[in-house]
Parts: C-alpha cells; sequence; structure tokens
C-alpha cells in the first residue's frame, strides 16, 4: 500500500510517500481503508520531534490521527462492524495514523460515518469536534443560559465551539478577525469581537461564565481574559504548552485540555450532523502525495483557517 511516512524528526522534507506493508489487525481491531484524514497542528510538531514525551512514536511514522473511512477486516473479538461499514475515528496519537491506503484501529475508537456528508469530508470532525465538545461540557460544564467567550472562533476548533455553544443556549462571544466575522455569526455567535482593533478585556462589557481559549496568544494576554469571567467560572485552554492561569481569590479555574478519544461522544457529533444542527466546514482539500507540501504551507503559516483534510481515496 501507498503511505505518507517520515522515518527521522525534522522538517517536512523528511516526509516521504512509498509503499509500506499492509497492516493485519490484531484482536480488537478493525482495518480500515481509508478515504481521508485530516491535519492537525500537533502533526506538525510531531514530525519535528518536540512531542517525544508526550506523544512517543516509532519511526518510521505514518500521521494522521483522525481517520474516515470502509472497514475493510475485522480482528478477533471485534463485534458491532462488518466489512463494509463506513467509519470515523480518533486514532491513537502514539501509533501508525490514516495518512495511508489502510490503517488499523481499535474498534472502540471507532463510530459510524455520518450519512448526510460526503465520507471523505467527515475526516474533519473526529479530534477538533472531540476537543470543542469536551472543552465546552467536560471541563466548562456549559449549561443553557450561561455566557461563553470563545478564543479562536475562526478556526477549526472554534467553529465547532460556537455552534456547540449555540446550541446548547448558551450566549457565544466569538473573537475572530474581520474575514471571519460573518462565519462565526453564521455558527451562532451572539456577539464577535474584532482583535485586530479592539482589547477583548475591553469590548466584554459583561462577564462570562466561560473562556475557551484556542489561540496561541502571549501568556500576558491570556491571563488577561480572567478578568472577563464572572466568580467561581472556568478558563479552559487547549494551547497545552501554555499553562491555564487561575483566579483563586475569585475561585475562577484554569483548565488545561488534552482532548481523548471518545466514541460514544464522537456518535453524538455524528447524530448532529445527520439532523442538520453542526455544520462540519472544510476549508481545503489536498490528495495524500502533497502531505508534505501541506505540512510546509502549515509552518510557513499559509494554511486557510478552519479544517483541511487529506483526501486518500475520493
Amino acid at each position: 500500500m501507498k503511505a505518507v511516512r517520515f522515518h527521522e524528526y525534522g522538517d517536512p522534507s523528511v516526509l516521504r510517500l512509498e509503499d509500506a506493508a499492509q497492516p493485519v489487525p490484531g484482536a480488537g481491531q478493525v482495518r480500515i481503508r481509508v478515504a481521508a484524514t485530516s491535519f492537525n497542528p500537533v502533526d506538525g510538531n510531531i514530525r519535528a520531534g518536540f512531542m517525544q514525551g508526550p506523544i512517543p512514536v516509532t519511526l518510521p511514522h505514518t500521521p494522521g490521527f483522525d481517520v474516515a473511512g470502509t472497514v475493510d477486516t475485522l480482528g478477533e473479538g471485534v463485534d458491532g462492524f462488518r466489512p463494509g461499514d463506513q467509519v470515523i475515528g480518533f486514532l491513537p496519537m502514539t501509533e501508525a495514523g490514516a495518512s495511508a491506503e489502510y490503517v488499523v484501529a481499535p474498534a472502540e475508537a471507532l463510530t459510524s460515518a455520518p450519512a448526510r456528508i460526503p465520507l471523505t469530508d467527515a475526516a474533519a470532525l473526529p479530534a477538533v469536534g472531540l476537543t470543542a465538545w469536551q472543552a465546552l461540557f467536560d471541563h466548562a460544564k456549559l449549561t443553557t443560559g450561561q455566557r461563553v467567550l470563545v478564543n479562536g472562533a475562526a478556526g477549526a476548533v472554534g467553529r465547532y465551539a460556537v455552534q456547540l455553544a449555540h446550541h446548547a443556549g448558551a450566549h457565544v462571544v466569538a473573537v475572530a478577525g474581520p474575514r471571519s466575522s460573518a462565519a462565526v455569526t453564521s455558527a451562532g455567535a451572539d456577539e464577535v469581537v474584532d482583535h485586530t482593533t479592539t482589547e477583548v478585556t475591553t469590548a466584554v462589557t459583561e462577564p462570562v461564565d466561560v473562556v475557551l481559549n484556542l489561540a496561541p496568544v502571549d501568556p500576558a494576554r491570556l491571563a488577561d481574559l480572567l478578568t472577563v469571567i464572572r466568580p467561581g467560572g472556568v478558563l479552559v485552554n487547549t494551547t497545552v504548552w501554555m499553562p491555564a492561569p487561575a483566579d483563586e481569590e475569585r475561585d475562577v479555574r484554569g483548565v488545561d485540555l488534552f482532548v481523548r478519544s471518545d466514541a460514544d461522544q464522537l456518535a453524538h457529533l455524528v447524530s448532529l450532523v445527520d439532523r442538520g444542527e453542526l455544520h462540519v466546514d472544510v476549508a481545503r482539500r489536498v490528495p495524500l502525495a502533497e502531505l508534505p507540501a501541506l505540512h510546509a504551507d502549515a509552518a510557513a503559516g499559509a494554511l486557510p483557517s478552519g479544517k483541511t483534510i487529506v483526501v486518500v481515496d475520493a
């Protein structure tokens, strides 16, 4: 089979499209014929060798921990799936990923793909959708009537977070640039703060219950966001290289989010997609052979806002 792998850590040039052995599913695993995977910023950090502590991988390594595809073969003891089923999942980040024609995955990480959208586009959902869900509901405990500020609302996670918070009955304050204002408003934002012209702490005149930080802001600016949170609130931060601040005097918690695979939560997100309540936005689609160039674009800051998917089998 064809796969993109890197045999040593380094810049995007270490990625190679090459022949690799087709994986064989073990007990509790399924083999998937990959339709698409996606690019996540952490992919570049893993490739560069910056994540060897928290995310150790075995070289050569195939990136791509989002997968959308078709079940090909079942390993021993797998129930609930059959060959031909269309599935999506968030794969173990330390194992071989889905930038290949085939990948093996734990059956427990998979759920049925949405029927409402193309299978390839469904690769844009698992990791970022789960990040948004877990931030809002596992960690922030967001409820109807609360106010939430999403810093970095125009990004892939941010657009899901705005939609999910809106459908949960929250008042959503989205922080985004002028080119994304219409998109985040369409996603359900009640207010949009243009961070290019306005200080967020000045623009927010009524305290919020939750701040979700998705942007790599300066640590001082991240700490400033605590001032817009009401006592007893929470700041959830996904930029985990920069610890979330807290304000103990006002009982404002700071939470660093490490997303985890959860097939039940992913199945719920799929149901929202199929009911038309959650829109899967794909900003760019590239073929597998162009994955090295995609990593180079990401390193140069040249990716569009939103989610980029890597199409393996159209």
